[in-house]
């Protein structure tokens, strides 16, 4: 990332890029502080202009572990070292260049490995930054990649072999962090992101009905928002499929199949990752015994709670607090 800066004409658009990004702070990924109690990630947004850019760095110890899930929508793209991102089931092995669509409502997170040393552009808006119910409707187009059925399929583009989406990105990154704020500043944002999304809705070739996807999408979201509501206030209660489904107004085989395909993981699944979550901010912040968090946060058996915080954070609980109060003295 500190190769001399080049003339961006000479180079070839991926080459450009990484130019480009060589001159930007890539800062420490650590979102604890915006993550709720259910791992929500909440990004402040100016309601005139839902739209921002991280630029990342992650290493086994410069990142916030566990599941984040959020409404806006999001592009991630590692500029420098192998990344692991799981969404859901799935789990995506990146190299630099390779442009993800996220699946923003699915749980998903980058997973630590061994020399695990990556920086990663992450371009984030809402939905309402492109299309809306006043946008004309050929605008949509725009948000097909994110929500059409044939999404699941792998949805990366490697932008080193796709040389518009690359120089669109470039162009958004610079108008971001290298022009003066103002309202040309943003109409450019706006214009070169459009760029990057037209650019990915020819290249995964998404048919126009999928147009219903994204509105179905939307209903199912909606629908299940009583229910993420719920689980972020009572998370350590139990919470059985029958309650769980009257919260969303759904017959439970309708809630299980919906919960399903929004969240990309099962109810008993997202509420093990929402007391997880809460163990370790627990963890961080209290003195309280783990046994007592383990409690605290809905599990009646200490040693499932052991096992069940090593598989998603790398580590026992109390390594985790012992690595989290060795980085803070």
């Amino acid at each position: 990332m500190a190769a001399p800066r080049r003339a961006a004409a000479a180079l070839r658009p991926w080459d450009a890029l990484l130019d480009a990004c060589a001159r930007l702070p890539f800062v420490p990924h650590d979102i604890a502080k915006q993550l709720d109690a259910g791992g929500h990630y909440e990004m402040p947004f100016d309601d005139e202009f839902p739209f921002a850019i991280s630029l990342f760095h992650y290493r086994t110890d410069l990142h916030t572990r566990g599941s984040t899930w959020h409404e806006r929508l999001e592009l991630f793209v590692p500029v420098e070292g192998r990344t692991l991102f799981r969404m859901g089931e799935r789990e995506f092995d990146l190299k630099p260049g390779d442009l993800l669509v996220v699946d923003n409502l699915k749980l998903h997170h980058v997973v630590d490995f061994d020399g695990f040393d990556s920086r990663a552009v992450v371009v984030s808006f809402r939905p309402e930054f492109v299309y809306s119910l006043g946008s004309p409707s050929h605008d949509y187009t725009f948000l097909l990649p994110f929500y059409a059925a044939a999404a699941r399929r792998a949805r990366v583009l490697p932008l080193t072999e796709y040389p518009e989406a690359a120089e669109a990105l470039r162009r958004l990154l610079l108008c971001r962090f290298e022009e003066p704020d103002g309202a040309l500043q943003r109409a450019g944002c706006k214009a070169f992101l459009l760029e990057l999304l037209l650019e990915l809705a020819r290249r995964f070739r998404v048919s126009e009905l999928a147009h219903w996807e994204f509105l179905r999408q939307q209903q199912r979201t909606l629908r299940l928002k009583p229910l993420f509501d719920h689980v972020r206030e009572h998370y350590a209660e139990k919470l059985s499929v029958a309650e769980a489904s009257a919260l969303a107004r759904m017959s439970p085989p309708q809630f299980m199949k919906t919960f399903k395909k929004v969240s990309g993981t099962t109810l008993i699944a997202y509420l093990n990752h929402v007391r997880l979550a809460n163990g370790s901010r627990l963890l961080r912040e209290t003195s309280l015994s783990v046994a007592e968090i383990a409690s605290a946060v809905g599990f009646s058996d200490q040693s499932y709670f052991d096992k069940r915080f090593k598989r998603a954070f790398g580590r026992t609980p109390m390594a985790f607090r012992g690595d989290t109060r060795s980085k803070s003295s």
